[in-house]
């Protein structure tokens, strides 16, 4: 009977790694270089759009295409701004926090042919609270890592694969007020009450129909009007499981054009459960939680147009409408969900990259997701965006700088109580460094 409610509270987690993807340089007068651009771009452009839900940093695959021995650090802090205003006046406040991301990779050769790779990531990540008016209380939290080692195999100069493993560790926890549950029991319990009395004025006080409605709007009252908190928690502890990846590419080094697949397999999570409602007498209730991290699959692609100049851009689909929580007490005493998320995101990106130096080259992208429509869970109240980002990369010898910022405008939204989600955006830094040894 309460609204469902969607943990998705940061739809724009893949700015995790904005600024990583500066595009390197591109010298037509040396194919050797050319290689080594194809290669780079693609180690920092294709993890560039993590998509949608609550995905905060994916693994930079394409690391495993630079010479020799490389170790990357990451570092993003994103700031988004959503707000919405009440039907009766009033602002929700700012209900999507700040959050930093990072990230560390290895990669180095075994054989002429065999690369291995490893990676260590904040893979998801969700933070929502909510401060003012009648929300105020509502809060969800998801935290994860991610570790994944992946071996490649070029195959040729041209046809690479690449698998592995992942392994994602994950906690969460979520509180909704007593008011947001109270609220649809009062109700119910005044058109049950409407009903009763229609049904009495009907059929009489004695007829079945007329006892039943009578016991419904006594039962909902019953809640309604409780003197115990309806206030409903739910801590899902940390439980870590395995995925695959598997990825392939075709690579033209003379002219850096590059295209790969990446396919990574959904991930299903154990949680051991606890809940706790006074008001419901759910206390401390324990039980298991299944929830899915979905697979993923990503398209990358990159090609030199002209001098210094390479146009990148990447298609990323996640199948986030199998991701959802529903635990067991909740779902006893409201017959729903915790929360979910309705649709997949495909995320698209294009950018360009252009070579000024032996040592700056910069890049600007633009990134895009559709909006869905419909109504919007107030844990992620936002539907599609745009973005644009610009960033720019020094090079020193073995060491690569990279930096950038990004600005997405977030899409309108509206949730089921006609609270209106407008105007907002997002803001994030980014910055990477690469050393080679």
């Amino acid at each position: 009977m309460t609204p469902r409610q969607r943990l998705t509270v940061q739809p724009h987690d893949d700015y995790a790694l904005i600024g990583t993807q500066a595009c390197g340089p591109l010298r037509e007068e040396d194919k050797m270089k050319v290689y080594v651009l194809g290669a780079s771009v693609a180690a920092l452009c294709a993890t560039g759009a993590v998509a949608g839900g609550i995905e905060r940093n994916s693994n930079n695959y394409g690391l495993l295409y630079e010479d020799g021995n490389q170790i990357e650090l990451t570092f993003a802090h994103i700031s988004p701004t959503v707000k919405g205003k009440y039907v009766g006046g009033g602002s929700t406040g700012d209900m999507a926090g700040d959050y930093t991301s990072t990230g560390v990779a290895y990669k180095t050769d075994i054989t002429d042919q065999l690369s291995f790779g490893l990676y260590f990531n904040d893979g998801y990540g969700a933070d929502s609270t909510y401060s003012e008016g009648f929300y105020t209380g509502l809060n969800a939290e998801w935290d994860s890592t991610q570790t994944a080692v992946i071996l490649k195999y070029q195959a040729t100069d041209r046809i690479s694969v690449y698998g592995g493993v992942r392994y994602v560790e994950s906690s969460a926890d979520i509180t909704i007020p007593d008011q947001m549950i109270r609220k649809p029991y009062e109700d119910g319990a005044a058109q049950a009450t409407a009903g009763a009395a229609a049904a009495e004025a009907a059929y009489g006080p004695a007829d079945p129909r007329t006892i039943g409605a009578q016991q419904l709007a006594a039962q909902l009252n019953a809640v309604a009007t409780s003197t115990d908190s309806l206030e409903f928690t739910a801590q899902a502890e940390k439980d870590g499981r395995f995925g695959y990846v598997l990825g392939a590419a075709y690579e033209i080094p003379d002219i850096a054009l590059r295209v790969g697949l990446t396919w990574q397999s959904a991930i299903t999570h154990e949680f051991d459960t606890t809940e706790n409602s006074f008001g419901f007498g759910v206390i401390g209730v324990e039980s298991t939680t299944e929830i899915e991290m979905p697979q993923s699959v990503a398209l990358d692609f990159q090609t030199g147009v002209a001098k210094d100049t390479l146009v990148f851009g990447q298609v990323k689909w996640v199948e986030w409408s199998k991701w959802e929580v529903r635990t067991q007490e909740y779902e006893t005493v409201t017959g729903d969900a915790i929360t979910g998320i309705d649709d997949d995101v495909i995320t698209w990106q294009l950018g360009v990259g252009r070579r000024f130096s032996d040592e700056f080259s910069g890049f600007a992208r633009v990134t895009y997701e559709k909006s869905n429509g419909g109504i919007a869970s107030r844990l992620a109240p936002t539907d599609g965006r745009i973005s644009l980002g610009v960033g720019g990369t020094y090079t020193d010898g073995a060491m690569k700088l990279r930096g950038g910022i990004e600005f997405a405008k977030l899409g309108d939204a509206e949730d089921g109580s006609g609270t209106k989600f407008e105007s907002n955006t997002l803001m994030g830094i980014g910055a990477a460094m690469t050393f080679a040894f």
